[in-house]
């Protein structure tokens, strides 16, 4: 992805996914010893918001720096 000068900013630019997230997490768990079928243990409503929080935290507070670009930067 091209990015031209101006168009990085803090915020929502990141490609991460918090469905991805909320799989592995889930298979971790289960990988663990977790019981994750069992439809009372909520294990996928946690992995979903754990993974939707650690999605937001990181958008909102990540910080790219760019040593150096193919363009002149002003």
């Amino acid at each position: 992805m091209v990015m031209v000068p101006g168009q990085l900013q803090r915020g929502n630019n990141m490609a991460l996914n918090a469905d991805l997230l909320e799989q592995l997490i889930v298979e971790n768990l289960d990988n663990a010893g977790f019981n994750t079928s069992n439809t009372h243990s909520q294990v996928t409503e946690l992995a979903d918001a754990i993974a939707k929080a650690i999605v937001l935290h990181i958008q909102e507070n990540a910080v790219v720096i760019v040593d150096s670009v193919p363009y002149p930067v002003r």
